[in-house]
């Protein structure tokens, strides 16, 4: 399947080089999960994807965090060419929180995935980073 928003991403990996993250918003069940992991997939040597839908984690230190998310994976992260989707963000809000330390950090791409009404909703007490990119995804 080709989807034209595809194009979007590549062209925020090719203009951000991982300098921002990406949060892809847009109604249930229009296909954000899909074409992320299709991206991922295409665009990277690895990837991988924290389903806030059904993992609810903290970041103690980058380090151990990158490593809890390889073991539980079993996925090898490369630094520079590695991909990793926060999907279903707005179950963790603070995972969005996370994303300027992360971003900083510049060892991984990031895209964030989430749908549009919880999105704002759960914004309230957090601090949306400067570092993410809005992007939204229609049917």
């Amino acid at each position: 399947m080709k989807r034209k928003f595809y194009e979007k991403l590549l062209d925020w990996k090719r203009k951000s080089n991982g300098r921002t993250a990406v949060l892809i918003d847009g109604a249930r069940r229009v296909g954000k999960s899909w074409i992320v992991e299709e991206f991922a997939r295409r665009e990277y040597k690895s990837h991988l994807v924290v389903d806030f839908g059904n993992v609810h984690e903290h970041l103690p230190n980058l380090d151990d965090f990158f490593l809890y998310l390889q073991q539980i994976t079993r996925t090898r992260l490369v630094e520079g060419d590695s991909l990793i989707v926060f999907d279903e963000v707005q179950k963790f809000p603070r995972a969005r929180e996370a994303i300027k330390h992360l971003v900083a950090d510049g060892r991984y791409h990031y895209v964030e995935t989430g749908s549009l009404i919880s999105i704002d909703k759960n914004v309230r007490d957090i601090v949306v980073p400067s570092e993410e990119r809005r992007i939204k995804m229609f049917p």
